[in-house]
């Protein structure tokens, strides 16, 4: 009787560890029902530097720290910067006033003023004809000579000249500005209006901000050393999304498709397994393959693949080698949609 109890205790023993081993084998799938591949966590990371070249005056962050887009990471020194500035800006003011004279026209006080030049010119160029003809009146009665007939008729010619020249003015001062110096003036204005958006852009530049949310790995430069847009200050690791690149071997190749949901288990976390799904698939082998190949070298080629990570708790570092295994039947993890990443 005992001997009876015991093989069924054992029997009993032994369909439980079967049950448990085959539910903690992802959920009823077997050796043959799952795709296990090899890799590590990948990231894309950015280079940040300013666009402008001065010297740094502050930098705000630090290795390992979290920033978040449009973050203050660092500034430089503003004094040339804010110079050129005033500068531009003085310039474009002194452009501005000439432009608008030129659109008022002529002032009253000005037309006025043509006026009575040209009267006064006239007033001396009648008084010259008079003269002349005075004198050539007595030249022929012999009263004068003829060095004085010929300076009253140089003068008369120059009064008359000057009449002229009075009477030109007058109608420039009412015309006014001609319409291509106003539109030259105008073009003058455009220019320098362009420099000081560009000397207000600089100083904007000034200042360096985060572009992306992400981890800084690493701080390049200091405060004190020259910065230029060629010259990187900070590398921010974007740590979202997380994705491990692996290697499929070409003749599981039909077997995966981008979509498909996926385990992805590390070393570090042996107990724990995160959600993913396939979220690009390479169209070309990872070595490019010689013109003639026979079938098990075929069998060796690889496509690299990423496989997308949900890692809401930030365990996950750049390099640590996962494994993944992508389900091929029965209990898979949903897709794109399961934690809101974009492929």
């Amino acid at each position: 009787m005992r001997k009876a109890l015991l093989i069924a205790l054992i029997g009993i023993t032994v369909v439980i560890a079967v049950m448990v081993v085959w539910h903690g084998s992802d959920q009823g799938e077997g050796p043959g029902e799952r795709l296990t591949l090899y890799g590590n966590i990948d990231i894309r990371e950015v280079t940040v530097a300013f666009k402008s070249s001065e010297r740094i005056a502050a930098l705000h962050v630090e290795e390992g720290d979290r920033v978040e887009v449009g973050q203050l990471l660092g500034s430089l020194e503003m004094v040339r910067l804010e110079r050129l500035l005033k500068r531009a800006d003085a310039r474009m003011t002194s452009q501005q006033a000439q432009l608008a004279a030129l659109e008022a026209g002529t002032r009253p006080e000005e037309i006025r003023r043509a006026r009575a030049e040209v009267e006064a010119a006239q007033a001396r160029a009648d008084n010259a004809r008079r003269t002349y003809s005075r004198l050539q009146n007595l030249l022929e009665r012999n009263l004068t000579s003829e060095e004085q007939v010929d300076e009253a008729k140089t003068a008369r010619d120059a009064a008359e000249a000057q009449l002229r020249a009075a009477r030109e003015s007058l109608q420039l001062a009412e015309k006014g500005p001609r319409e291509e110096d106003i539109e030259a003036a105008r073009a003058t204005l455009g220019a320098l209006e362009a420099e000081v958006a560009l000397a207000e852009l600089d100083l904007a530049e000034a200042t360096l901000e985060s572009p992306v949310a992400g981890v800084v790995r690493d701080r390049i430069l200091e405060a004190g050393e020259m910065a230029f847009p060629q010259r990187p200050v900070y590398t921010v690791a974007i740590d979202s999304p997380l994705w491990v690149r692996a290697y499929l071997p070409e003749p599981h190749l039909g077997l995966v498709q981008t979509g498909m949901g996926a385990w992805v288990v590390t070393d570090t976390f042996p107990g724990k397994r995160y959600r993913g799904w396939v979220g690009y698939i390479s169209p070309t082998a990872q070595f490019t393959p010689k013109s003639v190949q026979t079938e098990e070298v075929r069998t060796r080629l690889v496509y690299q693949v990423r496989i997308i990570v949900c890692t809401p708790e930030g365990e996950l570092r750049l390099g640590m080698p996962a494994e993944v295994h992508i389900p091929l039947s029965g209990n898979s993890p949903q897709g794109p949609h399961e934690c809101g990443e974009s492929r």
